[in-house]
């Protein structure tokens, strides 16, 4: 019986040429169709996108900042228990420290560059975006500070959205809250070792003594999160309300151990997937959304990659189910599955649109996903995905992705642009305590806690500061979009949201500049 989960929590040149050559063919009538619609800077999105982690750095920012309004902050991060735990990301407008989001948000960063590395590249951002990992991976190294004892987050939502203060300013708590064999949290310890796991594979060239490191910290986190199971948010109560674990940690251990094989290439790993899959529900669960919480499309569709590779025949069987599952989620999004229950809710303007808080993050992660499965079938000579409604090419998974990517860039009823600081019109009242007030390098007077919303927070202007390739929450089920700062389920931005777009846009600019010139 089919079992289906609906959550609702927050190479170089000349082989990329090759291996694109006859998808080439086919995209040319892709963005010869578009010539007559509105076209995007798919670069100035990346590089605007990349930006984007540089605003929400936090503890001392480096001599190459390039996002100038912020200054150093969270610099006694850890120091009451005794811990280094400067640095890392701030997930959204308010300054907690989140791991579990902040995690995803590297792993789908490095995820990005493994599959779109090479495009990254040439459109001049691979370091960029690799600086934007390692300062994740940095802050994971400080916070795994032995074997079975991972620091989980900094600071609380409770006494953070008291005060609406800069980062510089901040005089709320920084309490410091871990996991450890008594206190399990296998989802968080998972997704920690997935990113770090990730991120190695990206660095290895470049940095191969620090891949090794990240490695090392991997394999420890997933073992002791397959040791020691449980749910991180029963073990840390005040992060129930922010970023709760609705999914459990199976998905996470299944996601952990997928990543881990890829970087090590270490049967054991991929053992673990297959002999897991049923009782975690990795073959069982049929998914509709993919997101910092739910990770089973994700893992599916890494699956289904390992179906081209002739050292994986043994496992056909399950990886074939798991590839099953990995088609039902894109089924889903192009809505051709057999019933409406079964299909995520399109908007009119034609948005994913699964939940009305922050549902941009579903959009960025989907058209990521949809995009790499796309690729897969070209991979296989085109293969068609075979859905309930109808069969789909690869060129239209291709087209359906662009089509949700040229709706955020403003492509859309409003004519919005919910990527913040990209074309004409875009969000200029971000939900975001550093954007909306002055900033501390224009002015250092201090900004007391409740001062903020007194003097900032109420203003119909629009934010002093613009938090430049920021994915806010997005528009409603009908295309609407109230931009006010208080609207936070829609004006509020997170890392997660980003971090999937950064591989499409350099996909999206690498083919269209090809086919371009093709043209000519």
């Amino acid at each position: 019986m089919e079992k289906t989960m609906k959550m609702k929590m927050k190479k170089k040149p000349s082989s990329l040429l090759l291996r694109h050559c006859c998808f080439l063919l086919s995209v040319f009538s892709v963005f010869a169709t578009c010539r007559s619609s509105p076209t995007h800077d798919y670069a100035d999105a990346l590089t605007k996108s990349l930006l984007y982690f540089e605003a929400q750095r936090s503890g001392r920012l480096p001599y190459n900042q390039r996002v100038t309004w912020r200054d150093n902050s969270g610099l006694t991060d850890g120091l009451e228990q005794g811990v280094d735990l400067v640095g890392g990301y701030y997930d959204a407008g308010d300054h907690v420290k989140f791991g579990l989001p902040m995690a995803f948000t590297v792993t789908m960063l490095s995820w990005s560059i493994i599959e779109y590395g090479e495009y990254i590249a040439g459109a001049g951002e691979l370091e960029h975006a690799m600086e934007a990992i390692k300062w994740g991976t940095d802050y994971f190294i400080k916070a795994h500070t032995s074997p079975n004892v991972l620091w989980a987050e900094v600071g609380d939502g409770y006494t953070d959205h008291y005060c609406w203060q800069r980062p510089e300013d901040m005089t709320t708590s920084r309490q410091a809250y871990k996991i450890d064999e008594n206190n399990p949290g296998s989802d968080l310890a998972g997704e920690t070792a997935a990113a770090m796991a990730a991120a190695s594979i990206v660095l290895k060239k470049t940095n191969p003594h620090y891949s090794h490191l990240l490695l090392h910290h991997a394999q420890q986190l997933f073992e002791f999160g397959d040791k020691y199971r449980g749910k991180y948010d029963e073990s840390i109560g005040v992060v129930k309300n922010y970023y709760t674990s609705v999914s459990g940690h199976h998905d996470e251990l299944l996601w952990a151990a997928m990543w881990l094989y890829k970087a090590t290439d270490n049967r054991r790993y991929l053992n673990y997937v297959i002999d897991n899959a049923h009782s975690f529900g990795g073959i069982g669960w049929s998914i509709t959304e993919f997101s910092w919480d739910v990770k089973f499309a994700g893992i599916q569709v890494l699956a289904s990659q390992l179906l081209t590779e002739e050292k994986h025949t043994k496992y056909k069987h399950v990886l074939e189910k798991y590839q099953s599952k990995a088609e039902y989620y894109i089924c889903s999004c192009l809505n051709k599955n057999n019933s409406t229950k079964n299909n995520v809710h399109i908007t009119p303007g034609g948005l994913i649109y699964i939940r009305q808080w922050n549902n941009m993050q579903y959009v960025s992660s989907g058209s990521f996903l949809v995009s790499v499965y796309s690729d897969l079938l070209q991979k296989l000579n085109g293969r068609k995905l075979k859905c309930h409604r109808g069969e789909v090419t690869p060129q239209e998974l291709f087209q359906f992705s662009k089509s949700q990517v040229d709706y955020i860039l403003g492509s859309n009823p409003l004519n919005m642009s919910y990527l913040v600081g990209f074309g004409p019109k875009f969000p200029t009242r971000v939900h975001h305590r550093g954007a909306s007030i002055v900033s501390y390098k224009e002015n250092k007077g201090f900004i007391g806690c409740t001062q903020g919303y007194d003097s900032w927070y109420g203003s119909t202007d629009p934010n002093p500061n613009v938090v430049v390739g920021a994915l806010v929450g997005g528009p409603n089920h009908n295309d609407e979009f109230n931009d006010k700062r208080g609207n936070y389920m829609q004006t509020e931005a997170c890392t997660y949201n980003t971090a999937p777009l950064v591989g499409i846009f350099a996909k999206l600019n690498y083919l269209e500049n090809t086919v371009l010139h093709a043209s000519y």
